[in-house]
């Protein structure tokens, strides 16, 4: 028992993670997603809250894809930690750990929780770019061959700026747990004018198509806000499926919206519209090796579907394999990649239901 007291300190457990392991902690997915607004104030949220501490980066930020109620990838934080660079807007990252503090903060009021949540603020105000947008890591990934990583892009892929913004209005909006940490008006005002200039960044970056808006990329260049590629199957493209449906969802989130807001989002939903597909449905399978696998098939009357990626000069939806050549099918790709990714998806139909609504509210 004492080498296991001795180890468990080495790793920065301590005395109360000990007690935690009798009883097992909630995973942390279902944690981001908000448990019972009691549970922020258990022992046991206590604990991950004390991790979160520990383990937030000099700079502020979190690194991304850790199970902080679960096993720790402690090699990944202390390389992170040294490296120079390593916390990140990416899968969730930081965001995720800050709304979990400010639900602690809302139950117990510790200082220290507030204290973190304020210097993970602080990071992401610190890593906007002039022109309003977000890179995926801050700060930067060194360059390699004369440049710059891919993760120094503006990044609306997985949602990265999106869960930034929304954070930002929620706070500048009140709402909680935010409210209660009582952020001070000059920090307030100083959200709003950020968030102001990321829809500004938005609105420049929307891809025209024959002089009109239409939608975004994942990732557009930090400088010349043009659409660009970052890993090899992710090519500058237009996106259907995916990063467009949360920029309009936030678009629509603005109370007042200006002409050039409307103007944004109605555009990105005639793109929408005209580039669904029709009759055709993911089919999940097991393939002749016993494996599980899918395809795309003809299904007449399905629920509309969109592809992830649309050519940027043709229009027409495509997939890609990490030799970064562009097929018309999933059976033209490797097995990895076509079950590795998510290339077609119903969600564009979210905002187009919403759509009529939000409509009706403006007035129009």
């Amino acid at each position: 028992m004492k080498v296991f007291y001795i180890l468990a300190l080495f790793l920065g457990l301590g005395t109360g993670a000990l007690a935690q392991n009798a009883a097992k902690l909630p995973d942390w997915r279902d944690i981001k997603r908000a448990l019972p607004p009691e549970w922020y104030g258990s022992e046991q949220a206590a604990s991950i809250a004390d991790t979160l501490i520990k383990y937030q980066m000099t700079c502020g930020g979190w690194i991304k894809n850790q199970n902080w109620s679960g096993k720790i990838k402690y090699d990944e934080i202390y390389n992170a930690q040294h490296s120079g660079f390593g916390a990140t807007i990416d899968n969730g990252a930081t965001v995720s750990e800050l709304k979990f503090l400010a639900r602690v903060y809302a139950s117990t009021k510790r200082s220290e929780v507030k204290e973190a949540f304020i210097k993970g603020l602080n990071y992401l105000m610190a890593m906007q770019y002039a022109n309003g947008g977000f890179p995926q890591v801050y700060p930067a990934q060194p360059k390699s061959n004369g440049k710059a990583h891919y993760s120094a892009h503006i990044t609306y892929n997985d949602n990265a700026i999106y869960h930034v913004l929304r954070l930002f209005k929620n706070i500048c909006d009140d709402k909680e747990p935010y409210k209660s940490l009582e952020i001070d008006r000059k920090t307030k005002d100083k959200l709003k004018k950020q968030f102001d200039k990321g829809i500004a960044c938005i609105l420049k970056c929307q891809i025209k198509v024959g002089g009109k808006p239409s939608v975004w990329c994942q990732q557009h260049d930090e400088k010349t806000l043009a659409p660009i590629g970052a890993r090899s199957y992710e090519l500058a493209s237009l996106t259907g499926a995916g990063e467009t449906v949360y920029i309009i969802r936030l678009l629509m989130s603005i109370k007042k919206p200006s002409k050039e807001v409307i103007y944004s989002i109605e555009c990105a939903i005639d793109w929408l519209k005209s580039h669904a597909i029709k009759d055709a449905e993911v089919e999940y399978f097991k393939n002749s090796d016993g494996m599980n696998d899918c395809r795309l098939k003809t299904a007449k009357g399905a629920p509309l579907l969109w592809a992830r990626f649309y050519d940027l000069e043709t229009g027409k939806p495509y997939v890609c394999d990490r030799d970064g050549v562009k097929k018309n099918d999933m059976s033209e790709i490797g097995y990895e990649r076509r079950n590795g990714y998510r290339w077609y998806g119903r969600s564009p139909q979210m905002v187009l239901d919403n759509y009529e609504k939000w409509k009706e509210e403006l007035g129009k």
